[in-house]
């Protein structure tokens, strides 16, 4: 069933009205759908907080930002490496130290399709590491400022959840045996996804509703996802793929994690944001299919608790 909430064009950034006095906290935000979701936030008057690996990177996205918006744009930038947790924690304090109030994370950054098995500093497969672990750090450490905000936490997950295992391989989550980029990258997003689920039920048991958690996905995109971390056959498939209409641009890919930021329309939190149309991998931005394996409570309390010892890092709710 098509999602009409927003007509036929669906969510587009016309909706939006100023921002102004808005801060919104970005991972990844220096290419592809973050940073055109950066944009959008500064053209409509935000303050936007990059946390990004490359300062070179960031520093010339920021360049481009204020060519666009003019000096006056609110637009900084704070190291961070999602994939080493004393990075995350070391951006995230100063985060806490500089930035008054969140009115979203955007937990946009992402590695994907690695082709062969890596291992974070801290030991973790790659893009589990990458992917959840970074992320789940980031956003206990920053709850209680996005909370005081009344703010909400957006984290940006993938199709790629229906594939693979569509479950979490508890006794070899570093997939020590049968390594394969899809099958990691699958769990990694899944993995995600069943931390915004398992987020929003502690929330609601511990009477703390003042964050919203909403979970999109941004369809297929011709994002430097693939093309960055991908092998180089995937990198050839993508580049064909690009060049045919099941391949929308970065901006539009954009949109979902934008409308999970902004719109304030939105209620519905068991749920994934995206495109509409063809196997939703493009068209109008609405609530598109969560499948139920992604809130599998027995799976996702056991990732939550496993989450919490890996990383060292205790949710306080």
């Amino acid at each position: 069933m098509k999602d009409t909430q927003f007509g036929p064009k669906g969510w587009t950034p016309d909706r939006l009205g100023t921002l102004a006095g808005k801060t919104y906290v970005i991972t990844g935000a220096n290419a592809g759908a973050g940073f055109q979701a950066a944009r959008i936030l500064l053209s409509k008057g935000a303050k936007v907080v990059m946390l990004n690996r490359s300062a070179e990177k960031s520093a010339a996205a920021i360049q481009e930002l204020t060519q666009e918006f003019g000096p006056d744009a609110e637009v900084s930038f704070i190291r961070m490496d999602l994939a080493e947790q004393a990075s995350v924690r070391r951006a995230a304090a100063e985060v806490l130290q500089t930035v008054p109030r969140i009115d979203a994370l955007i937990c946009n950054a992402a590695i994907a399709q690695v082709p062969t098995r890596k291992l974070t500093p801290d030991g973790f497969e790659s893009q589990l590491g990458t992917n959840h672990y970074g992320h789940f750090t980031l956003c206990g450490m920053l709850f209680d400022r996005i909370e005081a905000s009344q703010g909400r936490i957006v984290v940006v997950a993938s199709l790629g959840y229906n594939m693979g295992l569509k479950t979490i391989r508890f006794d070899d989550m570093n997939w020590e045996t049968d390594y394969g980029p899809n099958t990691a990258y699958s769990q990694s997003k899944l993995a995600q996804m069943m931390f915004a689920y398992e987020l929003q039920d502690r929330l609601v048991a511990a009477g703390r509703t003042g964050v919203e958690v909403f979970v999109c996905h941004p369809g297929s995109s011709a994002t430097s996802l693939i093309s960055t971390s991908g092998s180089r056959t995937m990198r050839l498939i993508w580049w064909l793929m690009t060049k045919t209409p099941m391949v929308q641009t970065a901006e539009q890919g954009s949109y979902p994690e934008v409308m999970c930021a902004t719109e304030e329309a939105l209620t519905e939190q068991r749920a994934l944001y995206g495109p509409t149309g063809t196997r939703e991998f493009v068209g109008p931005v609405g609530k598109g299919t969560l499948n139920a394996h992604a809130y599998d409570k027995q799976v996702m309390t056991r990732l939550w608790e496993r989450s919490e010892k890996d990383t060292g890092f205790t949710w306080a709710l």
